[in-house]
């Protein structure tokens, strides 16, 4: 039986306890903590900010499901207004990729901290000037330094695999787990990524049994092939239904995290609306 959580990430005009205290009034049992601005950019992201997010999840009762550190927008002065993967794991400058590993040992410590299973992490864009074969270089070394630090605090790391990344579907981030073979190295499986690349949602499922480190969710119109736009369950045309039954049938038993950063408008609408459409499969 799985676990609904929801992402801090649509709640980014707001602090993150708040962010935190809003979500548990919808009903979820757990939280994806987002780490980067404004809630846990972490050259920022002090004892104080840990203590009053400890505090949040103490009132509110709320287990993080994972701390999600696919971007680094606040490494930036301005930065565009949509996910920006850099610096990422396999950029091809040397400083700042060490950057963006050490940035991601902040997050498995945040996690190890507030008792987090995982965190996620994109591997962004082979660039002009890093070709894809060059850039897969930089992605071992940067998992290796990665997941030695995952594994001493018994973290794990999954991929986010996403259309247009290095990583980009169910073959490449299974071949990279494969070909690491680390207890800690895993899939954070985005459920509409797999759907916008083409992919049949049950398939993707049950090929990634047994390496899933946690679920993102969300709606998408088109289904299969559609536009990469993360809408509320019922607002797209997802299967839910062979989402959840694939999902019982590997045995998954963590959380599913609806991820809705499309809506910081309204980011209770979107979290409301969400737990009562998905509400009846869990």
């Amino acid at each position: 039986m799985v676990d609904l959580a929801f992402s801090t990430n649509a709640y980014t005009r707001h602090p993150l306890p708040e962010a935190v205290r809003r979500i548990a009034d919808h009903g979820y049992a757990g939280v994806e903590v987002l780490g980067d601005e404004p809630h846990a950019y972490f050259p920022e992201f002090g004892d104080g900010d840990a203590r009053a997010l400890r505090e949040a999840l103490d009132e509110t009762g709320l287990a993080v499901s994972n701390v999600n550190a696919n971007t680094a927008m606040g490494y930036y002065d301005d930065a565009p207004p949509s996910s920006f993967f850099e610096p990422s794991i396999v950029t091809a400058d040397d400083e700042r990729r060490a950057w963006r590993v050490e940035y991601t040992k902040r997050a498995i410590d945040l996690a190890a901290d507030v008792g987090a299973p995982a965190v996620c992490v994109a591997t962004g864009r082979p660039l002009p000037g890093n070709p894809p074969e060059e850039a897969r270089e930089y992605l071992d070394e940067s998992l290796d330094e990665i997941l030695d630090h995952a594994e001493s605090e018994g973290v794990e790391v999954g991929i986010e695999f996403e259309p247009e990344l290095l990583v980009e579907c169910t073959d490449e981030v299974l071949e990279l787990v494969e070909r690491h073979d680390r207890d800690a190295l895993g899939v954070n499986l985005d459920v509409g990524h797999a759907a916008v690349y083409g992919e049949d949602l049950g398939e993707t499922i049950r090929r990634s049994a047994g390496n899933i480190t946690g679920v993102h969710l969300e709606d998408i119109v088109g289904g299969r092939r559609g536009k990469h736009y993360h809408r509320i369950p019922g607002e797209g045309d997802l299967d839910f239904a062979a989402v959840f039954d694939a999902l019982d049938d590997v045995g998954y038993d963590g959380f599913v995290t609806m991820e809705l950063y499309t809506y910081p408008d309204e980011p209770d609408r979107a979290a409301r609306e969400a737990f009562e459409a998905l509400a009846q499969y869990v």
